[in-house]
């Protein structure tokens, strides 16, 4: 629809809407003398008027105090000479214009001043307001509309049995209105949270998705309690009752309740994340769901393990994706006919190839002959690798590796492994020495 065609039609409504208001404010002073000139010839009112008073001041009747709006247009119509203990065409029309005169407010502030309000927020550099000034637009309508049909019927004079009924409606009706309002600004603060811990890849993230689910179901349940409360009803005696429901209830389900606090105790210290592998007691995996009640982990093989919650808030977590260095420890064996001069000349040997590796830190590096072994002469070796990357902490030892085979080969060494050397002496040893001769 192209933008001048809009523009015209949103004038035309406008125009039409003060036309509406205009035609009921020239109309007010004529219906205003026609109820003057119907109230001159005819004494009804008065009689109904006087009986009624009759009535109250012999304690037949409780008079019944009007309403703020209501009282307010019988001034005005008395200042005109009008008296009358109903509804006239006059209270009719004035309902009306407040009708129409919320519509007007309510295109008011959608189109002006929400959209005053986003231009704001686009000039902003957050992106929350670009995302809560749309979502309150409807609420914010919404009451203003509701606000205008309670004006509305508070002009007119109706009976004590209505204006009960209309009490409780006025209640619910704005109850209901601002509880929308406030749940749809809840949850896009919740949105926008969990689009910042996404960005920034922190820990809860992965909880937020259940963490939104929890709090606007409690906020959804104390918005009904306080909204049957304005009502009436008795509150107290349902959470009593509640409360005697919910122990049988906790009891019934106390490890369905345990995992939940289980999870509630992973998304507070976050031990892992989504994506992460970790060892949690025996199960070793890649987590791949964090949920109310497991926590789901892909195994090596592909299989797909489910851990309770709460055995995971119980159990000893290893993450092992959180690496901030890789420390390598192994021993090399040689044969024991390695004299000590090759023995000292090999460790400095493989002292200096791990030393010129730049990803290795050097105050880390430990190399030493170590033990007398049952069947091998062993050097210990340990160093430190800077980067936490797997891959390139394997690369890394398989180039070292490679290193030290080929310095123990230049040297004329070779690396022992398990062996064992028999003495055999008398008659044995002699039948055995015959039979090779």
């Amino acid at each position: 629809m192209p933008a001048g065609a809009a523009l015209f039609g949103e004038l035309f409504r406008m125009n039409l809407l003060a036309r509406l208001l205009l035609a009921g404010c020239l109309l007010l002073p004529a219906l205003l003398r026609a109820e003057d000139a119907a109230a001159a010839g005819s004494g009804t009112a008065d009689h109904l008027t006087t009986d009624a008073a009759a009535a109250v001041a012999g304690g037949y009747a409780s008079p019944r105090t009007p309403d703020f709006l209501e009282h307010l247009v019988d001034v005005i119509l008395e200042l005109f000479d009008v008296k009358t203990s109903g509804n006239t065409p006059t209270h009719y029309g004035i309902a009306l214009l407040l009708l129409l005169g919320a519509f007007v407010l309510r295109h008011v502030v959608t189109k002006i001043v929400f959209g005053f309000l986003k231009k704001f927020a686009a000039r902003t550099k957050t992106t929350l307001d670009d995302k809560l000034f749309p979502a309150l637009e409807t609420p914010a309508s919404a009451l203003i509309v509701v606000l205008g049909a309670v004006c509305a019927l508070k002009v007119l004079k109706l009976s004590a049995a209505a204006d009960e009924t209309l009490a409780y409606a006025y209640t619910a009706g704005f109850s209901l209105v601002l509880f929308w309002l406030l749940l749809r600004a809840f949850n896009t603060i919740l949105d926008h949270v969990h689009e910042v811990a996404r960005e920034r890849q922190l820990g809860i993230a992965a909880f937020m998705p259940w963490i939104k689910k929890t709090l606007a179901t409690i906020v959804f349940v104390f918005g009904v309690l306080l909204i049957a409360q304005s009502l009436g009803a008795d509150v107290k005696a349902f959470l009593a009752g509640l409360g005697i429901g919910g122990l049988a209830f906790a009891l019934a389900a106390q490890d369905t309740i345990a995992n939940v606090f289980g999870s509630v105790v992973v998304a507070v210290d976050q031990p892992f994340k989504l994506g992460e592998f970790v060892r949690i007691g025996n199960f070793l995996g890649m987590v791949e769901d964090i949920g109310l009640r497991s926590t789901r982990l892909r195994a090596l093989d592909k299989s797909l393990i489910v851990i309770p919650n709460k055995t995971v808030a119980a159990e000893a977590v290893v993450n092992l994706s959180r690496f901030t260095q890789r420390r390598v420890e192994q021993v090399i064996g040689l044969t024991y006919d390695t004299k000590a001069e090759k023995m000292d000349a090999i460790v400095e040997e493989i002292r200096r190839l791990i030393l010129s590796e730049p990803e290795v830190d050097p105050d880390s590096v430990l190399v030493y002959f170590r033990d007398y072994n049952a069947s091998s002469l062993d050097i210990w070796i340990v160093y430190v690798v800077k980067n936490p990357d797997f891959k390139k902490h394997m690369a890394l030892r398989q180039r070292l590796n490679l290193a030290f085979m080929r310095a123990v080969e230049a040297r004329g060494l070779s690396f022992a492994f398990p062996t064992q050397t028999l003495h055999l002496e008398g008659e044995v040893a002699r039948q055995l020495a015959g039979r090779k001769e």
